[in-house]
């Protein structure tokens, strides 16, 4: 029951199901997130935590960056199903959409970090 509780208080944050809508599309720094969220490094810094606690993301280090990206679930069955379901899911909220939109366009060398 904990791998399932993990999971289910992972994909609870509105700011994590998105986090996982984007990377759903394209594997990202910390700092391109940042940037399409609006929220500040450290919170999403946490929320990669918590999603990568849960088996939802992975990250692995390409020179300076580390860049994140959704796990296939297979080490925890409940977050394949999660994962599954929310690459289908959410597609219809403008919001999710709108970030998704933006995607394509992120760009970590012209995000100026203060």
């Amino acid at each position: 029951m904990k791998k399932f509780i993990r999971v289910m208080k992972a994909l609870s944050d509105p700011s994590r199901v998105k986090i996982v809508k984007i990377l759903g599309h394209k594997e990202l720094c910390v700092c391109e997130l940042t940037a399409l969220l609006g929220l500040a490094q450290s919170t999403v810094s946490k929320h990669l935590k918590l999603l990568e606690d849960a088996g939802l993301v992975s990250s692995k280090r390409e020179g300076a960056w580390v860049n994140y990206y959704l796990t296939d679930g297979r080490d925890s069955l409940y977050a394949h199903a999660m994962l599954t379901h929310l690459e289908e899911w959410l597609g219809e909220e403008e919001e999710v959409r709108q970030i998704l939109a933006q995607v394509p366009q992120v760009d970590r060398e012209r995000i100026r970090v203060a």
